[in-house]
């Protein structure tokens, strides 16, 4: 390919949009377009990417033994009204009509499609364990568009199902899948980190995210030496051990105006460690108060879990002051004025003694509490409840964790039969007896990738792509275009290069060579050929991986040119 027949566009300003590196290299080096917020499109350059990473998905998954096929994106509401998804994805799924006025999503996910193509597939246990996948365009209607193609409504993504006849089965695929995705990543030239993560809207019994670890990235990840990952919402910790001590009678404390756990450390002058902090929500449309440390913060998706609701947010005012008897603030486990209330507590505050909190009186505090004296907190009403902190304690080894942040780029779920018992995916056993089919499913951001690989792998010159990515792997930088020879060389060298399988752009543009070498490095092609009338007079070609510094740039023969870029490609 020649650089003056490609459609090539670079910039040397950032767009005003972008917030991170990736972004900001995205739309410079010419590998996308925003049309509005979370739409691009995908320019030539970027969609050889996307196409490179999407093949290394592909040959991946039929390694693993997965069989592809394409469901629509237009999916009837019918489907997800059997698996009671319909209502609980909310505003994050587009929704739409036809000229009937019939009701269709635009595919966020596809679990309910594949369960319906398996139901009506397969009939007897001979046909499994199978395992299938799609690579296809999902939306969602993201209420913040950000980080070009990290977080937007139209994406790329790799779904893979597998359905088996048992639990203990599925781990098998499950297994292979996960085992397929630390392939697809390395080939990617990507460090993905596993993680245990919570499965949220997809549901099920467990699962892992895949991330990316860099400073970017939207989701935090709490980390030990031993091994153990888990994103936050699912991160879990030891309880620290509490020593005893002696704890005076409650007394109730005046705090005027202060309603914040900082507001009331100052004025008491006290450490919001020796604070409980004291939340009202509604669980399933029932006020539950969920206590925690002061410094600490309730992670809603573990007390959804814990307390096994449907639904967990914040109670209003009036909900806080008729289940309290007081304004948020002045809230607190000590006889609230609703009896009945469930009071549940971060399990690091069972034995807490000598602590302070809010009197169910307006501008009111309490000290010295004795949560096991002065409160009716059960023993199984304390639990894991906060979100996990930088050097809190690794539940598996013991050492303090570190807080990390990352960028989720796949994830692996064990379904179980959440959907096919709802829809009624069933085989026939070997004894001819009707049996659920087990689930498990499986994405990847094809997009988010690509762009994951810029955000791990530039620096302040550009993107420094992988071979196995990069748009061109090789440029070839005609520095004389109108010299004859020069051009011959040039020509022949990107002839050999392609017979290799070696994708070349040949930049012949009339422009300066520091205009070209900036381009170059931007758009982050692995290898770059210099080929100019100076150097051939001399007897070479400049060879130089991009991921080198200026020292490590080689001048070689031009008989030798070939087997030295082949080598820099490795």
């Amino acid at each position: 390919m020649k650089w003056t027949k490609a459609l090539i566009q670079t910039l040397r300003e950032n767009p005003g949009d972008a917030e991170i590196d990736s972004h900001k290299l995205l739309v410079r080096a010419g590998l996308v377009k925003k049309m509005a917020g979370g739409l691009y499109t995908y320019l030539p350059l970027g969609l050889r990417s996307l196409k490179k990473v999407e093949n290394i998905v592909r040959e991946e998954m039929n390694r693993a033994g997965a069989q592809e096929i394409v469901m629509p994106i237009l999916q009837t509401a019918e489907l997800w009204k059997e698996s009671g998804r319909w209502d609980s994805m909310g505003p994050n799924m587009f929704k739409v009509k036809d000229r009937a006025r019939h009701d269709y999503a635009l595919a966020p996910t596809a679990e309910e499609a594949v369960v319906d193509v398996a139901r009506s597939v397969i009939s007897s246990y001979r046909q499994l364990p199978v395992t299938v996948y799609q690579i296809q365009w999902k939306f969602r209607d993201e209420i913040r568009p950000r980080f070009g193609l990290m977080r937007s409504k139209e994406f790329l993504m790799k779904d893979a199902y597998s359905f088996d006849t048992s639990m203990e089965a599925a781990d098998g695929s499950y297994e292979a899948m996960y085992e397929a995705y630390k392939r697809i990543f390395s080939r990617c030239g990507l460090a993905a980190v596993p993680v245990e993560a919570d499965t949220g809207d997809i549901g099920g019994k467990s699962s892992h995210e895949f991330h990316v670890l860099a400073e970017a990235g939207e989701d935090g990840i709490a980390a030990c030496q031993c091994g153990y990952a888990a994103n936050l919402e699912k991160a879990s910790r030891r309880a620290p051990a509490r020593e005893d001590e002696s704890c005076p009678e409650a007394e109730v404390v005046p705090t005027p105006g202060a309603k914040t756990i900082e507001e009331v450390s100052r004025f008491m002058g006290m450490p919001a460690s020796k604070f409980v902090k004291s939340l009202i929500y509604m669980c399933d449309g029932k006020p539950v108060m969920v206590c925690v440390a002061g410094d600490r913060e309730v992670n809603e998706i573990k007390l959804k879990h814990f307390l096994d609701v449907a639904s967990v947010e914040l109670a209003t005012p009036a909900d806080i002051l008729s289940a309290s008897g007081a304004s948020a603030g002045s809230v607190g486990p000590v006889k609230p004025l609703d009896a009945s209330m469930r009071i549940v507590a971060d399990f690091a505050l069972k034995g807490a003694k000598g602590v302070m909190v809010g009197a169910n009186i307006d501008d009111n505090h309490i000290k010295n509490v004795d949560l096991a004296r002065d409160t009716k907190i059960a023993d199984e009403d304390y639990a894991d409840l906060t979100i996990v902190a930088e050097g809190d304690i690794c539940p598996k080894c013991g050492a303090k964790m570190s807080d990390k942040r990352g960028i989720e780029v796949g994830h692996v779920f064990k379904l179980g039969v959440k959907y096919t018992e709802a829809m009624k995916a069933v085989y026939k056993t070997k004894d001819i007896n009707e049996e659920v089919m087990v689930m498990g499913c499986y994405g990847i951001g094809v997009g988010r990738t690509m762009q994951a690989i810029i955000e791990q792998s530039h620096d302040k010159d550009g993107i420094i792509w992988p071979s196995s990515v990069s748009p061109y792997q090789v440029v070839i930088e005609n520095l004389d275009p109108s010299d004859a020879h020069v051009t011959e060389v040039a020509d022949r060298l990107e002839a050999e290069l392609e017979a290799k399988g070696v994708d070349v752009i040949v930049d012949d543009r009339e422009e300066r060579p520091g205009v070209k070498f900036k381009d170059a490095d931007l758009i982050g092609f692995t290898v770059r050929v210099v080929v100019g009338a100076k150097g051939l007079s001399n007897g070479g070609i400049e060879v130089k991986r991009r991921a080198d510094d200026k020292s490590k740039t080689k001048v070689v023969p031009v008989e030798e040119a070939l087997a030295v870029i082949l080598d820099s490609l490795k």
